[in-house]
């Protein structure tokens, strides 16, 4: 095992005792939420970064569960020294809703019943998913996550997140997803569930406990989908017209070339490990999903309020680029602050989950990329100049902070009190705040630099800064130890 992934690692479990009403109007009465984590959470719970999986994906998204023959799936970023460090961050994936690797799903059993799902289970959507990942999340306390990122389906969950909950996250990146599925997209995700329909042993998703499954639809729909993952190039370079453990062409209707045997592989394995009644209903969900109001995704995205880095792949053909710039055109008319890069490769739509280094350089590259808003506290305490010194001392203490702005009552900045002045006042015996408070304050403003209000904290020996808006209006306060953190 090297020294830059997590190590071993268990899926753990989170359960939802309260209904759920999902988006269908439907219940479900309780749910268990599959997830793992990575790193540790900080003290302030401000160095959390939710990791959205694709379609077939889970939780295990890196380090090693016992046994495994290879690392999670998304281990080539996650870890000690990569770009979503362990040591730095609080890493949480989970499986999603619908899901068959430990979150509630139709292979799970419902508790009215006694037995599975199946069909009884309800139609869910993308936003449906994403409510049970912010129960999830709330169990831990986090009140705004650092960063959300997700590919393909992954990546519409990130979007959905940033419409639906638009200050729970500081950064989101989507990548290789769309805002909207396409009649193409649909046209092929429908072939798939015809396949497990048609299948013999499907017996209308009643198949559990029958000991026979609907392992040939399955296989077929997964061919199919595995196909749309990959590009031309990609399949010219890996198989061209080669031809499967023989010299010549048969002229029989058996395997003849490496790509037909490598999609009977790939749908072979696949069965073994996941359900057809879940692959029915997430790909019925990515269908659904629709960000746009009105059939406009820039009223969609009006409330979008988070920083963004979109992010396509040039050979992707299922999500092409084209998809990810009617993003970033309706993120731009709301002037919403984003960003676009496109990854070069001949991977196609799998290039997300492969490309190793423009991964932990664009990415990186974001992350680091902070202002002010970024980091700073903006549940913070402040105190009038007419409040005496006692107040002050007290909600220090009860607000385990060291630095309280002064502000008027219409909450402008008019100076600042700190732990050393209220030391100073017990040398000069004085009574009144506006004897001892910091009148000529440094202050800065939340577009600004991390770097400058870096440099200039250092220049001054400042260990906080008051952040104000354009009418020195109070908005937070950031410190040294934050950005140090970062």
């Amino acid at each position: 095992m090297h020294n830059d992934s997590v190590g071993i690692v268990e899926t753990k479990f989170f359960d939802i005792e309260e209904p759920t009403k999902l988006e269908s109007g439907k219940v479900l009465e309780e749910i268990t939420v599959a997830y793992e984590t990575y790193g540790e959470l900080n003290s302030k719970k401000s160095n959390a970064i939710l990791i959205c999986h694709a379609l077939t994906g889970d939780a295990h998204a890196a380090g090693w569960h016992l046994g495994d023959k290879k690392p999670g799936w998304w281990d080539i970023i996650i870890g000690p020294g990569k770009v979503l460090d362990s040591e730095k961050y609080f890493i949480i994936c989970s499986n999603v809703l619908g899901g068959c690797k430990g979150t509630t799903g139709p292979s799970s059993i419902n508790p009215k019943t006694g037995h599975e799902y199946g069909l009884d289970f309800p139609v869910i959507t993308i936003k449906d998913m994403v409510n049970v990942q912010k129960k999830l999340i709330d169990s831990f306390g986090i009140n705004q996550l650092y960063a959300i990122i997700g590919g393909s389906m992954g990546g519409m969950q990130v979007l959905q997140w940033a419409v639906t909950y638009p200050d729970m996250m500081k950064k989101a990146i989507p990548m290789a997803t769309t805002a909207r599925s396409s009649p193409q997209q649909i046209a092929f995700n429908e072939v798939g569930r015809q396949s497990i329909f048609s299948d013999p042993n499907w017996n209308h998703g009643n198949y559990y406990n029958t000991g026979k499954l609907p392992k040939s639809g399955l296989s077929v729909a997964r061919m199919v989908a595995h196909i749309t993952y990959l590009s031309d190039e990609s399949m010219y370079i890996k198989f061209g017209r080669d031809l499967q453990d023989k010299n010549e062409i048969s002229y029989d209707l058996s395997l003849d070339f490496q790509v037909e045997s490598y999609l009977h592989h790939q749908g072979e394995s696949f069965v073994k490990r996941f359900d057809a009644n879940s692959y029915v209903y997430i790909t019925k969900a990515v269908d659904l999903f629709d960000l746009a109001i009105n059939k406009s995704l820039i009223e969609g995205f009006k409330d979008v309020k988070t920083k963004l880095e979109v992010i396509s792949v040039n050979s992707d053909w299922l999500y092409p680029t084209e998809q990810s710039i009617e993003i970033l055109t309706a993120l731009n008319a709301n002037d919403v602050e984003v960003s676009f890069s496109e990854i070069k490769s001949n991977y196609g739509h799998d290039a997300f989950l492969l490309e190793k280094g423009q991964l932990n350089y664009l990415i990186s590259k974001f992350l680091s990329d902070n202002i002010v808003s970024d980091l700073m506290d903006t549940d913070i305490p402040t105190i009038k100049e007419e409040d005496s010194i006692k107040n002050a001392a007290k909600l220090m203490l009860d607000k385990n902070v060291t630095h309280i702005p002064v502000v008027t009552d219409d909450n402008k900045l008019i100076g600042i009190v700190t732990s050393w002045d209220l030391s100073k006042s017990i040398a000069t015996n004085s009574d009144n705040l506006r004897d001892i408070m910091t009148t000529t304050v440094k202050f800065c403003h939340s577009s600004d630099s991390i770097e400058d209000i870096s440099r200039m904290m250092r220049r001054f020996d400042i260990s906080s800064i008051p952040v104000v808006d354009e009418n020195f209006v109070i908005e937070g306060i950031i410190s040294i130890d934050q950005i140090n953190n970062i």
